[in-house]
């Protein structure tokens, strides 16, 4: 049982370590910095983890992220509730496309949403100037990028039978 933890928390640290270095490349849109590596993160923690390892890597990569300047405040509801969403929606059904669906939808919806009152209450955005919708499409962008980026790495490890031996 306890190398079983180990092996869960040492594939935590990368994956945290990954979305982090991976924010390196990420582009600007409206007011978010898009980073589609660290929803592909999300929906690898979600596969291989569970749901509260896929949150808990979210919340480590994006306070790693605002602490190191290579993200915003956004980090933390645009990624959280896509680990959460996609995390829940595996557990439950095991079925890879319906967990990418999960991920771009609680990213771009839930955490869109979420980001609004965020932005006026701690980046002093003034609530006249954003609409409350106006962080969804480019969270949107940026889950939609991680999501394909996952579809490809995960079918890669999927026919190489290795995907089987990391979830275990």
């Amino acid at each position: 049982m306890r190398s079983v933890q180990t092996r869960k928390l040492c594939m935590a640290g990368i994956l945290c370590a990954l979305a982090v270095v991976g924010s390196l490349f990420s582009f600007p849109v409206f007011g978010s910095r898009c980073a589609p590596v660290q929803h592909m993160v999300n929906i690898l923690c979600a596969v291989i983890l569970g749901p509260g390892y896929g949150v808990c890597v979210a919340f480590a990569a994006s306070l790693l992220r605002n602490l190191l300047h290579l993200g915003s405040l956004m980090a933390f509801p645009g990624s959280m509730f896509g680990a959460l969403l996609c995390g829940l929606t595996f557990w439950k059904t095991k079925n890879i496309p319906l967990t990418l669906c999960a991920e771009v939808t609680g990213t771009a919806v839930l955490g869109g949403l979420c980001a609004y009152p965020v932005a006026v209450l701690f980046m002093n955005q003034n609530a006249a100037d954003i609409a409350f919708y106006a962080y969804i499409v480019p969270f949107l962008i940026s889950t939609v990028g991680g999501a394909v980026l996952s579809a490809v790495l995960l079918g890669a490890l999927h026919k190489t039978n290795a995907l089987h031996s990391l979830a275990q």
